[in-house]
């Protein structure tokens, strides 16, 4: 999962990402279909952790990383940039922007207090 902590993360990515690990981890177990086992003892088993809290880990190991560098950065940069001009007809994208911020929002953090952390 190179790069995973700066994927746009959408539900049905996750699902096949977690399907295609968990069928790797099935075969290095060499559990065959008679024999099925949960995805949670799956990952108990083989000491992983579900896609989604790896990828969040990473997420947020890169956002400390990041916000460690000086602000004239790009990666810095990139991080808070907002795009000026119009955006498409619909319901907007689920950027990696909205992700951290709805992270954040779910842990009670705001940018300052990230910064001050990092």
């Amino acid at each position: 999962m190179y790069g995973a902590e700066t994927w746009r993360t959408t539900t049905t990515t996750m699902k096949k990402v977690q399907v295609f690990i968990n069928s790797c981890l099935r075969k290095i177990l060499n559990t065959h279909w008679p024999d099925t086992i949960s995805n949670s003892l799956l990952w108990e088993r083989t000491n992983q952790l579900a896609d989604e809290e790896e990828i969040r880990k990473r997420r947020w190991k890169w956002i400390e990383h990041t916000l460690r560098k000086s602000s004239n950065r790009i990666t810095r940069q990139a991080l808070t940039w907002n795009p000026e001009g119009k955006r498409k007809i619909g319901r907007p994208k689920n950027t990696l922007l909205r992700k951290i911020e709805a992270d954040m929002k779910r842990m009670n953090n705001n940018w300052k207090e990230l910064e001050r952390i990092a």
